[in-house]
C-alpha cells in the first residue's frame, strides 16, 4: 500500500515543494527556532500531495494512454477514483490545518489559491494549449511565498518575489524538457506540445534565452546581498555551472542542471 500511496501522492515532488517553502521561511527569519518550520514543511508538502491525487483523478483517462503515467494507481486499478479523491481530501485538510497552525489564515489561503490554480486552471488548460506551461508556473511559484508569510513577512517584499520568480523561471524549461522527452506520449494522449516559432527564434534558441534568464535571476541573490559572503562566491560559481549544464547538448546533463536549481538555492538560504 505504501508504494501505491507514493505513486499517487508523488512524495518526492511534493516534498520538494515543502522544502522550497522552507526557503521562503528561512529567507525572512534568521531565528527559525522561534517559528513553526515543521508546520510549513508539512502543510505545503501535504497540499502538493493532495494536488497530485486530485490531478490523477482528473486525468485518469489521459494517464491510461501514456507510457509515462499508465502505471499510476488509478490506471492500474490499484485505486478507484473515489478512493484516490478521499486520500487527496485527507491530505488537503491536514495540509490546510498545518498551515493555519503554523502561520495563520494568509498562508492557508495562499495554499488554497495555489491548489485551485493548479487543478482549476492549469490542468484543464494544458489539454487546449501548449502555453499552459507558462500559466501553470504561477501556482508552483507560491510555496516560498507561503513560507515567507508564515514567518511573518509581507508577501510583496522584493526578496520573496525574487525567490518566487526564480521558481517560475525554473518550472517552464523543466516541464518543457519533460514534454520533449515524452513527446510521443503527449501526442498519443492528444496534448499539445510547446513548440514555439517566434520571429525566427527556434525552440532551442528560446531554450537558451530562458536558461540565461534563469541564471541571471539566480545571480541576483548575491548581487543584492540576499546571499552574502562567504557563501556568495561559491553560490555564484555553482549557479553558473548548473546553467552551463542546462545549456549542454546532452539531455541527461540538462535534466541534472535544471533539477538541482531549486534545491541548491534553498540550501544556500539556510547557510
Amino acid at each position: 500500500m505504501s508504494k501505491i500511496l507514493c505513486r499517487l501522492l508523488r512524495w518526492r515532488l511534493s516534498l520538494l515543494n515543502g522544502i522550497v517553502a522552507l526557503g521562503g521561511f528561512v529567507l525572512f527569519s534568521n531565528e527559525p527556532a522561534k517559528v513553526p518550520m515543521v508546520e510549513v514543511l508539512l502543510g505545503v508538502t501535504l497540499l502538493a500531495a493532495a494536488g497530485s491525487a486530485f490531478n490523477q483523478v482528473q486525468e485518469r483517462e489521459i494517464d491510461r494512454l501514456m507510457d509515462r503515467t499508465c502505471d499510476r494507481p488509478i490506471p492500474c486499478g490499484d485505486l478507484t477514483p473515489a478512493t484516490a479523491s478521499a486520500i487527496g481530501g485527507v491530505c488537503l485538510l491536514a495540509g490546510l490545518l498545518a498551515l493555519e497552525l503554523g502561520g495563520g489564515l494568509l498562508p492557508m489561503l495562499l495554499g488554497i489559491g495555489a491548489l485551485a490554480w493548479y487543478l482549476g486552471v492549469y490542468t484543464p488548460l494544458k489539454r487546449r494549449t501548449p502555453l499552459a506551461l507558462a500559466v501553470g508556473g504561477f501556482c508552483g511559484a507560491l510555496p516560498p511565498i507561503i513560507g515567507w508569510v508564515s514567518a511573518g513577512g509581507e508577501p510583496t517584499d522584493y526578496r520573496v518575489m525574487l525567490l518566487a520568480g526564480l521558481l517560475y523561471l525554473w518550472q517552464v524549461p523543466h516541464f518543457w524538457l519533460l514534454q520533449h522527452r515524452h513527446a510521443k506520449d503527449y501526442r498519443r494522449a492528444g496534448l499539445p506540445l510547446f513548440n514555439p516559432r517566434l520571429k525566427g527564434i527556434s525552440p532551442s534558441g528560446l531554450w537558451y534565452i530562458w536558461i540565461i534568464a534563469l541564471v541571471a535571476c539566480a545571480l541576483l541573490f548575491p548581487a543584492l546581498g540576499i546571499i552574502s559572503s562567504p557563501i556568495a562566491p561559491w553560490y555564484a560559481a555553482v549557479m553558473l555551472l548548473l546553467g552551463l549544464l542546462a545549456l549542454s547538448r546532452s539531455e541527461t546533463l540538462r535534466y541534472a542542471g535544471l533539477y538541482c536549481f531549486p534545491l541548491l538555492v534553498t540550501l544556500a538560504l539556510f547557510l
